[in-house]
């Protein structure tokens, strides 16, 4: 079997990929691999979780499983959960309709991991610029070296992320499927390192360092068919759930993902002429109920405000800061505080320092003084919670009623005399004045 190969390539800014076509040209990628595979009779499926809904992983997994059972083999699925909470039975129902609940297992980052083998610290150093110095384990869940499989199916979408610079690809499988000591020091280098200058790149440093772990120890693993979507919203309309799919790459190797992230880079980062004096951020509530995730209002867009801006984020379904309670004990303790404060803290707190993935999440949730955050939550997180996080506090009923979320187009809206930058939702983009993101 080839180990570098692109199956399908499939994409452009204009395309429109319909559920039809994309069946087809999946089925006929897929068949192809299987065929340069060899022999497989079992088969580890690892889509993204609900907070990945749009990315329309939920379908193609569906598509993955009809289409390996016909050949009469076995599947599993494990959701690349990474840190996140396990998907509840109505979560899954609505991901993945057309997949059987029963084939289901979920990851536990903090005990169901194996390590492949560990990158030194110098290599660290050097890839990070200095930026930390430590050395870092490829760990992946048990599933995925001990489970007798013949093939893995890496499902997902290729985006601007805060932590890489563009998500999926090894980043599906060494922190998806995760542990602990793998994500908290590859999150912190790249909150040491900067997030805003890896945002929307595809070359980064912590993507070498996933690159490396897997050149490394990738060949410990069976192979991994990776199937990549990229999406963006429909010209037409600016409501967060119209995307259209307009990119389906698939392929074993880097290739599949270094195109992805060309076209991503293309219809997913908006580059701004002016900066945002006041941006608006609507998180959908089924999508976003911690600040773990709904800070990527702030990370998708802190290159677009303005100095001394105001980003109002309206989140009726917030219910608590981190998904892992654990985590968000520290978010409580620590708040969210400049990158040097955080810094400091996790130097002389054991408890941050044995949690660097919390530590880097609160730097990338400050906006280190530069502009206002202003969380508008609903009625599960109080005033106080979020004045003590280290943000500013809005009502939302007032937030609103003056933004009506239905009627405002993403990009420039003017409401009451008032010129403001919405953002329905953050998770799908990438915000950025032209010469910053330079």
């Amino acid at each position: 079997m080839t180990t570098d190969k692109t199956y399908l390539n499939t994409g452009g800014a204009a395309l429109d990929i319909s559920d039809d076509y994309a069946d087809e040209l999946f089925c006929e990628a897929l068949e192809n691999a299987l065929a340069d595979t060899g022999k497989v009779d079992s088969a580890l499926l690892l889509p993204p979780d609900i907070t990945r809904f749009h990315s329309r992983a939920g379908f193609f997994t569906g598509l993955a499983y009809r289409e390996l059972s016909k050949r009469g083999i076995a599947v599993t699925v494990l959701p690349a959960l990474g840190t996140h909470i396990a998907l509840t039975a109505a979560e899954l129902a609505r991901m993945f309709p057309g997949t059987p609940a029963s084939l289901f297992r979920t990851h536990d980052w903090r005990n169901d991991v194996v390590e492949l083998g560990r990158i030194e610290k110098e290599w660290i150093e050097t890839a990070t610029g200095g930026a930390v110095a430590y050395d870092l384990p490829a760990q992946v869940n048990k599933l995925l070296r001990d489970g007798g499989f013949d093939l893995i199916i890496s499902l997902g979408q290729v985006v601007p992320h805060e932590v890489v610079g563009m998500a999926n690809h090894a980043k599906n499988i060494f922190v998806g499927t995760g542990g602990k000591e793998a994500i908290d020091k590859s999150h912190f280098a790249g909150a040491c390192f900067g997030m805003e200058k890896m945002m929307g790149r595809t070359d980064t440093p912590v993507r070498a360092i996933f690159d490396e772990g897997m050149r490394r120890f990738g060949g410990r693993l069976p192979p991994i068919l990776y199937a990549l979507t990229v999406l963006s919203a429909r010209a037409e309309t600016d409501a967060a759930g119209s995307l259209a799919l307009r990119g389906l790459y698939m392929g074993f190797g880097r290739e599949c993902f270094t195109r992805a992230s060309e076209l991503a880079r293309q219809v997913n980062v908006e580059l701004l002429d002016e900066p945002a004096q006041k941006a608006v951020v609507y998180l959908e509530p089924e999508e976003f109920r911690t600040t773990w995730l709904g800070n990527k209002a702030i990370y998708r867009t802190r290159m677009a405000m303005a100095d001394n801006g105001e980003l109002l984020i309206i989140a009726p379904g917030l219910e608590r800061f981190g998904e892992d309670k654990l985590i968000d004990a520290l978010i409580r303790k620590y708040g969210y505080r400049p990158a040097k404060t955080i810094r400091e803290q996790a130097a002389a707190n054991a408890d941050l320092a044995e949690s660097l993935s919390a530590a880097a999440h609160l730097i990338h949730g400050s906006s280190e003084g530069r502009f206002t955050v202003r969380y508008c939550p609903g009625s599960a997180v109080s005033r106080k919670e979020i004045e003590s996080a280290g943000y500013e506090w809005g009502d939302i009923n007032k937030a609103m009623a003056e933004y009506d979320v239905r009627k405002l187009h993403t990009g420039w809206n003017t409401v009451h005399g008032e010129r403001i930058f919405f953002v329905p939702n953050p998770a799908i983009g990438l915000w950025a004045l032209r010469d910053s993101f330079r």
